[in-house]
């Protein structure tokens, strides 16, 4: 007979399928470093677990924050680099573009001319197609 299956097994992840937040955090900086003035992952807020990262930003108008990059998203945990206040209520943002976008006009002002560019681009290279 076959023991039934542990109420724990719903909710439980191996650990292969774990994301590694430290190196998804790399990679949230490096997609949005263009549109902030400064942005990197903490090294003293170093979790010691897969499932969660810290990422310092400066915004554009000089605002700093913390944030925590967790399978839940990423939310602000506290207003300096390497702060964590247990007191700081935000919510979770499922992208850092969300998050960004409620923090801080100047990066929506980059994002929007970042694009503007990109498409510039991409249509003056299509009309080169058109011209061969």
């Amino acid at each position: 007979m076959e023991a039934p299956p542990s109420v724990l097994e719903d909710y439980w992840t191996p650990l292969e399928e774990v994301k590694d937040m430290r190196v998804e955090a790399e990679a949230v900086v490096k997609d949005v470093l263009f549109a902030v003035s400064r942005m990197f992952v903490s090294q003293s807020l170093a979790s010691g677990s897969r499932d969660l990262a810290y990422i310092n930003l400066e915004t554009r108008e000089g605002q700093h924050y913390c944030l925590e990059l967790s399978q839940a998203g990423l939310k602000v945990v506290g207003l300096g680099f390497d702060v964590v206040d247990v007191g700081y209520s935000a919510p979770y943002h499922e992208t850092v573009y969300s998050l960004l976008d409620s923090l801080s006009p100047a990066y929506r002002e980059a994002f929007g001319h970042a694009l503007l560019s990109r498409l510039e681009t991409l249509a003056n290279q299509r009309l080169e197609e058109d011209d061969q």
